[in-house]
């Protein structure tokens, strides 16, 4: 293990039923953020409790961080991870070329679903957020366990030929997750939100975006200075705080 960021725990754990639920059981002890990786899941789940497909080889890990801050600040950190995934991605292929970020939560590589990331968190005196992330380094799930419509899954190994081990690829991401909660807590937001534009798929294209409720189509105008999308439609400039975002 090289370059391991000062400060985060690192656990690897041969199996769990999800890295989640794990960081949910221990957060309370915790005196500050540890990376709990698992080789194997019985029961990962996704975003609104989907069951998330996740074959040996592929990379499950969770970040769980004490937490004291409003949860719409909180909530800036799957743009930090969107953006340490990118990186570590560029890191282990060698190049940028196909990878993308598709709001809010997704990593795509030439066009398909390489990854995701899932925040969940809880309140009071000893609050905690879970960061949790799935790659498909080795195998994708098949298109039809995808909801329709939906981006097809792919994997890093079949789309580049690069096979990577995750508990190397936990340590490109840790670093690079690091390096972007130090921006974070420096700067602000604005200058993640920038670099995550600028690896934006679909700007200045249309999308629809469905909550549980409704559904809005309109061109993707940019992301504003609290995370939630901005589109350009008919009627107006819309910002959504949080819907599965589908391409047109």
């Amino acid at each position: 293990m090289t370059d391991w960021p000062e400060g985060y725990g690192r656990r690897v754990l041969d199996e769990v039923d999800s890295t989640n639920a794990e960081a949910a059981r221990i957060a309370a002890g915790l005196a500050g953020p540890e990376w709990i990786l698992a080789l194997r899941q019985t029961a990962a789940r996704g975003r609104r409790g989907r069951p998330w497909v996740n074959p040996e080889g592929n990379f499950a890990a969770t970040l769980v961080m004490p937490m004291s801050e409003p949860p719409d600040h909180a909530a800036l950190r799957s743009f930090v991870a969107a953006l340490a995934l990118y990186d570590a991605l560029e890191a282990v292929i060698g190049t940028r070329a196909g990878l993308s970020l598709k709001w809010p939560n997704d990593v795509l590589l030439n066009g398909g679903k390489l990854a995701g990331i899932l925040l969940e968190s809880a309140g009071g005196p000893r609050g905690w957020l879970a960061i949790g992330v799935g790659v498909n380094l080795l195998a994708a799930p098949d298109a039809a366990q995808v909801e329709p419509g939906a981006v097809p899954p792919v994997s890093l190994l079949v789309e580049t030929g690069v096979r990577v081990t995750p508990e190397r690829f936990l340590d490109a991401l840790a670093a690079s997750f690091a390096r972007h909660e130090t921006t974070l807590a420096t700067y602000g937001f604005d200058p993640l939100r920038r670099l995550w534009l600028d690896r934006a798929a679909r700007l200045g294209e249309g999308v629809t975006a469905r909550t549980l409720r409704d559904s809005v189509s309109g061109v993707f105008e940019t992301v504003d200075a609290s995370g939630q999308l901005v589109l350009k439609t008919p009627k107006g400039r819309v910002s959504i705080a949080a819907a599965d975002i589908f391409f047109e």
